[in-house]
Protein backbone atom coordinates (compact mmCIF):
# COMPACT_ATOMS: atom_id res chain seq x y z
CA UNK A 1 0.00 0.00 0.00
CA UNK A 2 0.74 3.70 -1.00
CA UNK A 3 2.54 5.30 2.06
CA UNK A 4 0.61 7.92 3.60
CA UNK A 5 1.98 11.63 3.68
CA UNK A 6 0.12 13.30 5.98
CA UNK A 7 0.15 12.34 9.31
CA UNK A 8 -2.26 11.71 12.19
CA UNK A 9 -2.18 12.97 15.97
CA UNK A 10 -4.75 10.67 18.24
CA UNK A 11 -5.44 11.94 21.68
CA UNK A 12 -5.29 9.13 23.93
CA UNK A 13 -7.98 8.83 27.09
CA UNK A 14 -10.58 6.39 28.61
CA UNK A 15 -11.93 5.08 25.07
CA UNK A 16 -8.43 4.57 23.94
CA UNK A 17 -5.97 3.39 27.00
CA UNK A 18 -6.34 -0.53 26.41
CA UNK A 19 -3.64 -2.70 24.75
CA UNK A 20 -5.78 -3.68 22.19
CA UNK A 21 -6.79 -0.15 21.46
CA UNK A 22 -3.42 1.00 21.55
CA UNK A 23 -2.77 -1.64 18.95
CA UNK A 24 -5.93 -1.14 17.49
CA UNK A 25 -5.18 2.77 16.63
CA UNK A 26 -1.60 2.51 16.04
CA UNK A 27 -2.61 -0.50 12.85
CA UNK A 28 -5.31 2.12 11.82
CA UNK A 29 -2.85 4.99 11.31
CA UNK A 30 -1.92 6.91 14.32
CA UNK A 31 1.58 8.12 13.95
CA UNK A 32 1.25 10.05 17.03
CA UNK A 33 0.06 9.91 20.49
CA UNK A 34 -0.93 12.83 22.52
CA UNK A 35 -1.24 12.97 26.25
CA UNK A 36 -3.56 15.67 27.30
CA UNK A 37 -2.26 17.05 30.42
CA UNK A 38 -5.69 18.84 31.06
CA UNK A 39 -7.09 15.54 32.06
CA UNK A 40 -5.74 12.03 33.51
CA UNK A 41 -2.98 11.65 36.44
CA UNK A 42 0.71 11.40 35.66
CA UNK A 43 0.73 8.16 36.50
CA UNK A 44 -2.01 7.24 33.64
CA UNK A 45 -0.45 9.18 31.26
CA UNK A 46 2.65 7.02 32.25
CA UNK A 47 1.26 3.95 31.69
CA UNK A 48 -0.26 5.27 28.42
CA UNK A 49 2.94 6.45 27.26
CA UNK A 50 4.67 2.68 27.91
CA UNK A 51 2.06 1.10 26.13
CA UNK A 52 2.54 3.40 23.20
CA UNK A 53 5.89 2.82 23.36
CA UNK A 54 6.00 -1.08 23.87
CA UNK A 55 3.11 -1.90 21.20
CA UNK A 56 4.70 0.43 18.70
CA UNK A 57 8.32 -1.69 19.38
CA UNK A 58 6.11 -4.72 18.73
CA UNK A 59 5.09 -3.44 15.49
CA UNK A 60 8.23 -2.21 14.22
CA UNK A 61 7.14 1.31 13.82
CA UNK A 62 7.77 4.46 15.35
CA UNK A 63 5.04 6.43 17.46
CA UNK A 64 5.70 9.96 18.80
CA UNK A 65 4.96 10.97 22.32
CA UNK A 66 3.25 14.78 22.43
CA UNK A 67 2.42 16.21 25.64
CA UNK A 68 -0.08 18.87 25.76
CA UNK A 69 0.16 21.52 28.58
CA UNK A 70 -3.06 22.55 30.00
CA UNK A 71 -1.77 26.47 30.18
CA UNK A 72 -3.97 28.62 31.54
CA UNK A 73 -7.18 28.36 30.54
CA UNK A 74 -9.46 30.47 32.34
CA UNK A 75 -12.64 28.96 33.28
CA UNK A 76 -15.89 29.56 35.84
CA UNK A 77 -16.74 27.50 38.97
CA UNK A 78 -19.25 25.07 39.49
CA UNK A 79 -22.83 25.16 40.15
CA UNK A 80 -25.04 24.53 43.21
CA UNK A 81 -27.11 22.08 41.03
CA UNK A 82 -24.77 20.84 38.75
CA UNK A 83 -26.00 23.60 35.24
CA UNK A 84 -28.55 26.00 34.57
CA UNK A 85 -30.30 27.36 31.32
CA UNK A 86 -29.57 31.16 30.50
CA UNK A 87 -32.34 32.89 28.01
CA UNK A 88 -31.07 35.31 25.99
CA UNK A 89 -31.94 38.99 27.89
CA UNK A 90 -31.04 37.26 30.88
CA UNK A 91 -28.54 38.97 33.72
CA UNK A 92 -25.75 36.96 34.72
CA UNK A 93 -22.86 37.57 37.07
CA UNK A 94 -19.06 36.10 36.68
CA UNK A 95 -17.95 36.88 40.71
CA UNK A 96 -14.50 36.73 41.58
CA UNK A 97 -15.94 36.39 45.53
CA UNK A 98 -18.69 34.05 44.99
CA UNK A 99 -17.91 31.02 46.72
CA UNK A 100 -16.47 28.17 43.83
CA UNK A 101 -19.18 25.53 44.32
CA UNK A 102 -22.33 28.20 45.08
CA UNK A 103 -23.40 29.38 41.01
CA UNK A 104 -26.58 29.76 40.39
CA UNK A 105 -29.43 31.09 37.54
CA UNK A 106 -27.64 34.61 38.79
CA UNK A 107 -24.18 34.19 39.03
CA UNK A 108 -20.92 31.88 39.33
CA UNK A 109 -17.48 32.35 40.80
CA UNK A 110 -14.87 32.09 38.86
CA UNK A 111 -10.97 31.31 39.34
CA UNK A 112 -9.14 33.97 37.41
CA UNK A 113 -9.42 37.73 39.21
CA UNK A 114 -7.58 39.17 36.84
CA UNK A 115 -10.93 38.57 34.65
CA UNK A 116 -12.98 42.25 36.28
CA UNK A 117 -10.02 44.55 35.45
CA UNK A 118 -8.91 42.68 31.83
CA UNK A 119 -12.68 43.69 30.81
CA UNK A 120 -14.17 46.80 29.94
CA UNK A 121 -18.31 47.74 29.31
CA UNK A 122 -19.17 46.43 25.86
CA UNK A 123 -17.06 43.39 25.87
CA UNK A 124 -18.07 40.24 24.25
CA UNK A 125 -17.16 36.73 26.99
CA UNK A 126 -17.63 33.54 25.11
CA UNK A 127 -18.36 30.68 27.28
CA UNK A 128 -18.44 26.97 26.12
CA UNK A 129 -16.45 27.00 23.25
CA UNK A 130 -18.94 29.82 22.12
CA UNK A 131 -22.04 28.56 22.96
CA UNK A 132 -22.78 30.84 25.81
CA UNK A 133 -22.26 34.59 24.55
CA UNK A 134 -22.71 37.19 27.38
CA UNK A 135 -22.12 41.09 26.62
CA UNK A 136 -20.69 42.84 29.81
CA UNK A 137 -22.97 45.83 31.07
CA UNK A 138 -20.20 46.78 33.90
CA UNK A 139 -17.34 45.75 35.84
CA UNK A 140 -17.52 46.33 39.49
CA UNK A 141 -14.97 45.21 41.73
CA UNK A 142 -14.89 41.92 41.55
CA UNK A 143 -18.10 41.47 39.30
CA UNK A 144 -18.46 41.43 35.66
CA UNK A 145 -22.29 42.24 35.36
CA UNK A 146 -23.65 41.02 31.88
CA UNK A 147 -26.54 40.21 29.69
CA UNK A 148 -26.79 37.12 27.70
CA UNK A 149 -27.15 37.56 24.30
CA UNK A 150 -26.53 33.60 23.06
CA UNK A 151 -28.34 31.28 25.50
CA UNK A 152 -27.91 27.65 26.32
CA UNK A 153 -27.30 25.10 28.78
CA UNK A 154 -24.08 25.98 31.03
CA UNK A 155 -22.82 23.81 33.25
CA UNK A 156 -19.18 23.49 35.40
CA UNK A 157 -15.90 24.16 34.46
CA UNK A 158 -16.39 26.00 30.77
CA UNK A 159 -14.41 27.89 29.60
CA UNK A 160 -14.33 31.48 29.15
CA UNK A 161 -12.67 33.58 26.30
CA UNK A 162 -13.43 37.23 25.32
CA UNK A 163 -14.15 38.26 21.71
CA UNK A 164 -10.84 39.01 20.50
CA UNK A 165 -8.68 38.23 22.96
CA UNK A 166 -6.57 40.16 25.19
CA UNK A 167 -6.96 38.06 28.56
CA UNK A 168 -3.64 38.93 30.82
CA UNK A 169 -3.24 35.27 31.78
CA UNK A 170 0.43 33.90 31.68
CA UNK A 171 1.42 30.77 29.49
CA UNK A 172 2.79 28.67 31.95
CA UNK A 173 0.95 27.50 35.61
CA UNK A 174 2.96 25.47 37.98
CA UNK A 175 0.64 22.30 37.17
CA UNK A 176 2.25 22.95 33.14
CA UNK A 177 5.80 23.32 35.01
CA UNK A 178 5.51 20.08 37.06
CA UNK A 179 4.05 18.57 33.56
CA UNK A 180 7.07 19.64 31.54
CA UNK A 181 9.11 17.21 34.04
CA UNK A 182 6.63 14.19 33.38
CA UNK A 183 7.29 15.23 29.74
CA UNK A 184 11.01 15.05 30.74
CA UNK A 185 11.10 11.72 32.06
CA UNK A 186 8.38 10.05 29.60
CA UNK A 187 11.29 11.55 26.92
CA UNK A 188 8.59 13.00 24.70
CA UNK A 189 9.41 14.08 20.96
CA UNK A 190 6.97 16.98 21.63
CA UNK A 191 5.65 19.14 24.05
CA UNK A 192 2.61 21.24 23.21
CA UNK A 193 2.34 25.15 24.95
CA UNK A 194 -1.29 26.52 25.20
CA UNK A 195 -2.65 29.60 24.82
CA UNK A 196 0.88 31.55 23.83
CA UNK A 197 1.20 35.13 23.24
CA UNK A 198 4.20 35.54 22.21
CA UNK A 199 8.10 34.05 21.32
CA UNK A 200 8.99 35.02 25.31
CA UNK A 201 6.24 32.35 26.22
CA UNK A 202 8.08 29.74 24.27
CA UNK A 203 11.38 30.72 24.97
CA UNK A 204 10.35 30.07 29.02
CA UNK A 205 9.07 26.60 28.54
CA UNK A 206 12.27 25.89 26.26
CA UNK A 207 14.63 27.14 28.94
CA UNK A 208 12.31 24.73 31.78
CA UNK A 209 12.49 21.92 28.96
CA UNK A 210 16.09 22.09 29.00
CA UNK A 211 16.60 22.24 32.82
CA UNK A 212 14.44 18.75 33.02
CA UNK A 213 16.74 17.22 30.30
CA UNK A 214 14.35 17.38 27.96
CA UNK A 215 15.07 17.48 24.35
CA UNK A 216 11.67 17.62 22.92
CA UNK A 217 10.35 20.03 20.04
CA UNK A 218 8.16 22.45 21.43
CA UNK A 219 4.86 22.91 19.58
CA UNK A 220 3.04 26.61 19.88
CA UNK A 221 -0.60 26.56 19.80
CA UNK A 222 -2.24 29.34 18.10
CA UNK A 223 -5.14 30.11 20.02
CA UNK A 224 -5.34 33.34 21.28
CA UNK A 225 -6.70 36.21 19.44
CA UNK A 226 -3.07 37.94 20.16
CA UNK A 227 -1.16 35.51 18.44
CA UNK A 228 -2.52 36.43 14.77
CA UNK A 229 -3.30 39.97 15.24
CA UNK A 230 -0.72 40.43 12.61
CA UNK A 231 2.54 39.21 10.66
CA UNK A 232 5.14 40.20 13.12
CA UNK A 233 2.88 38.52 16.26
CA UNK A 234 2.40 35.05 14.12
CA UNK A 235 6.18 35.09 12.85
CA UNK A 236 7.76 35.55 16.00
CA UNK A 237 5.71 32.51 17.93
CA UNK A 238 6.64 30.23 14.69
CA UNK A 239 10.52 31.26 14.87
CA UNK A 240 10.34 30.68 18.50
CA UNK A 241 8.49 27.18 18.10
CA UNK A 242 9.58 23.81 16.63
CA UNK A 243 6.03 23.15 15.45
CA UNK A 244 2.89 24.61 15.49
CA UNK A 245 -0.96 23.71 16.21
CA UNK A 246 -3.77 25.42 14.59
CA UNK A 247 -5.79 25.27 17.41
CA UNK A 248 -8.89 26.01 16.43
CA UNK A 249 -11.13 25.46 19.31
CA UNK A 250 -10.09 28.80 21.04
CA UNK A 251 -9.37 30.46 17.92
CA UNK A 252 -12.04 29.95 16.46
CA UNK A 253 -14.27 31.39 19.53
CA UNK A 254 -11.70 34.78 19.90
CA UNK A 255 -11.26 35.72 15.99
CA UNK A 256 -14.67 34.59 15.12
CA UNK A 257 -15.82 31.81 12.70
CA UNK A 258 -15.77 33.77 9.70
CA UNK A 259 -11.82 34.61 9.82
CA UNK A 260 -10.67 31.08 11.25
CA UNK A 261 -10.44 29.05 7.53
CA UNK A 262 -8.27 31.72 5.99
CA UNK A 263 -6.05 32.19 9.27
CA UNK A 264 -5.38 28.34 9.35
CA UNK A 265 -4.38 28.54 5.48
CA UNK A 266 -2.20 31.77 6.22
CA UNK A 267 -0.77 29.49 9.47
CA UNK A 268 0.26 26.38 7.73
CA UNK A 269 1.94 28.51 4.56
CA UNK A 270 3.46 30.21 7.15
CA UNK A 271 5.05 27.50 9.36
CA UNK A 272 5.86 25.37 6.48
CA UNK A 273 7.57 28.80 4.88
CA UNK A 274 9.78 28.70 8.05
CA UNK A 275 10.42 24.84 7.75
CA UNK A 276 7.95 24.04 10.83
CA UNK A 277 5.92 21.37 11.21
CA UNK A 278 2.51 21.96 11.61
CA UNK A 279 -0.67 20.37 12.90
CA UNK A 280 -4.25 21.43 12.07
CA UNK A 281 -6.93 20.35 15.25
CA UNK A 282 -9.97 20.45 16.75
CA UNK A 283 -13.74 18.94 15.88
CA UNK A 284 -12.18 17.64 12.60
CA UNK A 285 -14.56 14.42 12.90
CA UNK A 286 -16.87 15.93 15.78
CA UNK A 287 -19.57 13.79 15.00
CA UNK A 288 -17.52 10.46 14.87
CA UNK A 289 -17.31 10.41 18.86
CA UNK A 290 -21.04 9.09 18.74
CA UNK A 291 -21.27 8.19 14.84
CA UNK A 292 -19.24 5.52 12.65
CA UNK A 293 -18.79 7.25 9.92
CA UNK A 294 -18.34 11.00 9.21
CA UNK A 295 -20.05 13.72 7.41
CA UNK A 296 -19.74 15.14 3.91
CA UNK A 297 -18.27 18.33 5.78
CA UNK A 298 -15.64 16.31 8.09
CA UNK A 299 -14.32 14.71 5.15
CA UNK A 300 -13.93 17.63 3.08
CA UNK A 301 -12.49 19.83 6.57
CA UNK A 302 -9.64 16.92 6.63
CA UNK A 303 -9.02 16.75 2.82
CA UNK A 304 -8.74 20.40 2.65
CA UNK A 305 -6.05 20.26 5.80
CA UNK A 306 -4.20 17.84 4.04
CA UNK A 307 -4.17 19.57 0.20
CA UNK A 308 -2.93 22.81 1.94
CA UNK A 309 -0.10 20.43 2.98
CA UNK A 310 -0.54 20.33 6.72
CA UNK A 311 2.00 17.92 8.37
CA UNK A 312 -0.47 16.40 10.58
CA UNK A 313 -4.15 16.03 11.27
CA UNK A 314 -5.45 15.87 14.80
CA UNK A 315 -8.05 13.86 16.71
CA UNK A 316 -9.09 14.95 20.00
CA UNK A 317 -12.28 13.48 21.91
CA UNK A 318 -12.78 11.31 18.80
CA UNK A 319 -10.42 9.46 19.99
CA UNK A 320 -10.06 9.84 23.65
CA UNK A 321 -13.82 9.34 24.33
CA UNK A 322 -15.95 8.61 21.83
CA UNK A 323 -17.62 5.13 20.72
CA UNK A 324 -15.22 4.79 17.63
CA UNK A 325 -11.58 5.94 18.08
CA UNK A 326 -10.23 2.99 15.83
CA UNK A 327 -12.69 3.92 13.39
CA UNK A 328 -11.95 7.51 13.11
CA UNK A 329 -8.53 6.89 12.78
CA UNK A 330 -9.09 4.66 9.93
CA UNK A 331 -11.37 7.17 8.40
CA UNK A 332 -8.97 9.68 8.59
CA UNK A 333 -6.36 7.90 6.79
CA UNK A 334 -8.67 7.20 4.25
CA UNK A 335 -9.60 10.54 3.56
CA UNK A 336 -6.07 11.85 3.64
CA UNK A 337 -4.84 9.14 0.77
CA UNK A 338 -7.87 9.88 -1.18
CA UNK A 339 -6.54 13.97 -0.61
CA UNK A 340 -2.80 13.22 -1.32
CA UNK A 341 -3.91 11.47 -5.33
CA UNK A 342 -4.14 15.19 -6.23
CA UNK A 343 -1.71 16.35 -8.23
CA UNK A 344 -1.25 19.45 -6.59
CA UNK A 345 0.61 17.90 -4.29
CA UNK A 346 3.44 16.73 -6.27
CA UNK A 347 4.09 20.40 -7.27
CA UNK A 348 6.48 22.91 -5.07
CA UNK A 349 7.54 26.05 -5.43
CA UNK A 350 9.00 25.79 -1.76
CA UNK A 351 11.69 28.84 -1.77
CA UNK A 352 12.52 28.13 -5.04
CA UNK A 353 13.76 32.19 -5.38
CA UNK A 354 15.18 32.07 -1.86
CA UNK A 355 18.78 31.71 -0.44
CA UNK A 356 20.10 28.92 1.75
CA UNK A 357 21.38 29.67 5.46
CA UNK A 358 23.23 26.29 6.09
CA UNK A 359 24.71 23.55 4.19
CA UNK A 360 22.63 20.62 5.61
CA UNK A 361 19.80 22.97 4.01
CA UNK A 362 21.30 22.92 0.66
CA UNK A 363 21.50 19.17 0.43
CA UNK A 364 17.89 18.69 1.61
CA UNK A 365 16.49 21.11 -0.99
CA UNK A 366 18.63 19.73 -3.63
CA UNK A 367 17.61 15.97 -2.87
CA UNK A 368 13.92 16.86 -3.05
CA UNK A 369 14.70 18.95 -5.97
CA UNK A 370 16.55 16.16 -7.97
CA UNK A 371 14.26 13.60 -6.76
CA UNK A 372 11.03 15.24 -8.32
CA UNK A 373 12.84 16.05 -11.32
CA UNK A 374 14.07 12.60 -11.88
CA UNK A 375 11.34 9.95 -12.78
CA UNK A 376 12.88 6.54 -12.27
CA UNK A 377 13.73 7.78 -8.62
CA UNK A 378 11.39 5.74 -6.29
CA UNK A 379 12.72 6.64 -2.72
CA UNK A 380 14.70 9.87 -0.89
CA UNK A 381 16.83 7.97 1.82
CA UNK A 382 18.31 10.42 4.50
CA UNK A 383 20.74 9.50 7.23
CA UNK A 384 19.97 11.87 10.14
CA UNK A 385 20.90 12.57 13.39
CA UNK A 386 18.46 15.28 14.81
CA UNK A 387 15.57 14.79 12.31
CA UNK A 388 16.50 18.08 10.60
CA UNK A 389 17.62 17.08 7.00
CA UNK A 390 14.21 15.07 6.58
CA UNK A 391 12.37 18.15 8.16
CA UNK A 392 13.68 20.35 5.59
CA UNK A 393 12.54 17.86 2.97
CA UNK A 394 9.66 17.45 3.76
CA UNK A 395 8.68 21.25 3.30
CA UNK A 396 8.53 20.06 -0.19
CA UNK A 397 5.15 19.01 -2.00
CA UNK A 398 6.16 15.33 -3.67
CA UNK A 399 4.82 12.16 -4.31
CA UNK A 400 8.56 10.20 -2.88
CA UNK A 401 8.67 8.71 0.64
CA UNK A 402 11.20 9.99 2.38
CA UNK A 403 13.28 7.64 4.92
CA UNK A 404 14.63 9.13 7.87
CA UNK A 405 17.66 6.50 9.19
CA UNK A 406 19.05 7.19 12.58
CA UNK A 407 20.49 5.25 15.62
CA UNK A 408 18.69 7.60 17.86
CA UNK A 409 14.67 6.48 19.16
CA UNK A 410 14.05 10.48 20.17
CA UNK A 411 14.79 11.00 16.06
CA UNK A 412 12.87 8.55 14.93
CA UNK A 413 10.17 9.27 16.88
CA UNK A 414 10.48 12.75 16.05
CA UNK A 415 10.27 12.51 12.35
CA UNK A 416 6.72 10.60 12.52
CA UNK A 417 5.09 14.33 13.36
CA UNK A 418 6.80 15.24 9.32
CA UNK A 419 4.60 14.97 5.98
CA UNK A 420 5.84 12.10 4.26
CA UNK A 421 9.06 10.95 6.62
CA UNK A 422 9.24 7.07 7.46
CA UNK A 423 11.39 6.09 10.84
CA UNK A 424 13.77 3.32 10.16
CA UNK A 425 16.44 2.46 12.52
CA UNK A 426 19.91 2.23 11.05
CA UNK A 427 23.20 2.93 12.66
CA UNK A 428 25.76 4.01 10.46
CA UNK A 429 28.85 3.46 13.05
CA UNK A 430 28.20 -0.36 13.08
CA UNK A 431 29.55 -0.52 9.37
CA UNK A 432 32.79 0.33 7.84
CA UNK A 433 32.23 3.91 6.30
CA UNK A 434 32.59 2.89 2.54
CA UNK A 435 29.74 0.38 2.99
CA UNK A 436 27.19 2.58 4.97
CA UNK A 437 25.68 3.58 1.42
CA UNK A 438 24.64 -0.31 0.50
CA UNK A 439 23.77 -1.11 4.12
CA UNK A 440 21.19 1.83 4.19
CA UNK A 441 20.01 0.68 0.48
CA UNK A 442 20.00 -2.88 1.83
CA UNK A 443 18.28 -1.91 4.38
CA UNK A 444 15.19 -0.48 2.46
CA UNK A 445 15.45 -3.15 0.05
CA UNK A 446 14.97 -5.81 3.43
CA UNK A 447 11.68 -3.86 4.20
CA UNK A 448 10.40 -3.90 0.67
CA UNK A 449 10.44 -0.01 0.18
CA UNK A 450 13.10 -0.28 -2.74
CA UNK A 451 13.55 -2.90 -5.43
CA UNK A 452 16.18 -4.06 -7.93
CA UNK A 453 16.21 -1.20 -10.81
CA UNK A 454 14.97 1.42 -8.96
CA UNK A 455 17.35 4.87 -8.11
CA UNK A 456 17.03 6.24 -5.01
CA UNK A 457 19.12 9.49 -3.50
CA UNK A 458 20.66 9.50 -0.42
CA UNK A 459 21.87 11.87 1.82
CA UNK A 460 24.82 11.83 4.66
CA UNK A 461 26.84 13.88 6.10
CA UNK A 462 30.90 13.04 6.24
CA UNK A 463 30.98 12.50 10.35
CA UNK A 464 27.77 10.75 12.27
CA UNK A 465 26.71 11.92 15.26
CA UNK A 466 26.90 15.21 14.15
CA UNK A 467 24.25 17.89 14.22
CA UNK A 468 23.57 19.71 11.29
CA UNK A 469 26.29 17.89 9.59
CA UNK A 470 24.60 17.05 6.50
CA UNK A 471 27.03 17.81 3.62
CA UNK A 472 26.42 15.14 0.58
CA UNK A 473 23.91 13.69 -1.78
CA UNK A 474 24.25 10.87 -3.84
CA UNK A 475 22.12 9.43 -6.95
CA UNK A 476 22.39 4.95 -6.32
CA UNK A 477 21.08 2.84 -8.36
CA UNK A 478 19.11 0.24 -6.23
CA UNK A 479 21.41 -3.54 -7.12
CA UNK A 480 24.13 -2.57 -8.25
CA UNK A 481 27.56 -2.10 -6.17
CA UNK A 482 27.37 0.72 -3.71
CA UNK A 483 30.34 2.96 -2.55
Amino acid sequence: MTLRRTKIVATLGPASSTPERIEALIKAGMNVARLNFSHGTHDEHRARAQLVRDIAAQQGTHVALLGDLQGPKIRIARFKDGKIHLNVGDKFRLSTSHPLDEGNQDVVGIDYPQLVSDCRAGDELLLDDGRIVLQVDSITADEAQCTVTAGGALSNHKGINRRGGGLSAAALTDKDRADIVLAAELQMEYVAVSFPRDAKDMDQARALLTDAGSHAWLVAKIERAEAVADEAALDGLIDASDSVMVARGDLGVEIGDAELVGIQKIIIARARRKNKTVITATQMMESMISSPLPTRAEVSDVANAALDYTDAVMLSGETAAGDFPVETVAAMDRICRGAEKNPTNQLSGHRLHMEFDRCDETIALAAMYAANHFPAVTAVITLTDSGYTPLIMSRIRSHLPIYALSPHAQTLGRVALMRGVQSIAFNPAEVPATEVNQHAVNKLLELGHVKPGDWVVLTKGDVYNSRGGTNSMKLLHVGEQLV
